[in-house]
């Protein structure tokens, strides 16, 4: 560790640890892409109590949510490669799968892990909207799909948005957790930078601000969303 705190180097690194933030967005994008359909979709197979499908999204939102995503980052880290080696080999595909961008292996940790919250997210805001909506929504000749995107669907949006900002901003931050898989993110870029003369304590203030800042931004752009979406969102009779 370094013995003198170095404005300098501060500055400097702020700049390198800002550098990761297009990669942490667009693991969090990319995410998001995926665990909002499923998630909506799987949280309906729980409501409407579909077998096998109900079943599944319970044992798997419970392996999810009870197991740290370091863990989940190594299993996937170390498995796929292993699996994609002997599925390439069986069709003699030529290639090195080891040389895959780890971004990848983001995509596949971070989408399974927000799937599984959105699925309770999800679940807990349909509930809140009123069967009789549906049901008058029916009777003057909506088909199911318009129901949803018309009524339904506006409606949980409204009651799932604060929990979806929750899950959005605990994505962003678990990206960090991306330098286990040799990510060029936020956190490694920064400790990278502060190898050199072991100037550790400024890179994690770096990494700090920069989380910070990026959290915030992002909780006020839902925040806006929320107030457009509140137009949606009936009184309750």
């Amino acid at each position: 560790m370094s013995e003198t705190f170095d404005i300098h180097f501060l500055i400097q690194t702020f700049f390198v640890a800002l550098s990761g933030v297009p990669t942490a967005l667009i693991v969090t994008i990319v995410s998001l892409i995926v665990a909002l359909p499923l998630g909506f979709l799987l949280a309906l197979t729980r409501i409407n109590r579909i077998p096998v499908l109900q079943w599944f999204s319970q044992v798997y939102v419970s392996f999810i949510r009870g197991t740290p995503v370091i863990v989940q980052i190594f299993i996937v880290y170390s498995s796929v490669p292993l699996f994609l080696t002997s599925l390439f080999k069986f069709y003699h595909v030529s290639v090195d799968v080891y040389k895959i961008n780890p971004i990848w292996y983001a995509f596949i940790v971070f989408g399974l892990n927000s799937t599984a919250l959105m699925i309770e997210v999800f679940r807990s805001a349909i509930s809140t909207v009123s069967k009789g909506q549906l049901e008058a929504a029916y009777s003057v000749g909506l088909t199911n799909l318009q129901a949803f995107r018309r009524i339904i669907i506006p409606q949980t949006l409204v009651v799932a948005l604060p929990n979806i900002c929750t899950v959005t901003i605990n994505l962003i931050k678990a990206t960090s957790l991306g330098y286990a898989m040799s990510l060029q993110e936020i956190t490694l870029k920064a400790k990278v930078a502060a190898n050199a003369n072991y100037n550790y304590v400024e890179a994690y203030i770096d990494i700090f601000l920069v989380y910070l800042m990026l959290c915030s931004l992002v909780e006020y752009l839902f925040k806006r969303y929320e107030k457009h979406l509140r137009k949606y969102k009936t009184v309750a009779a």
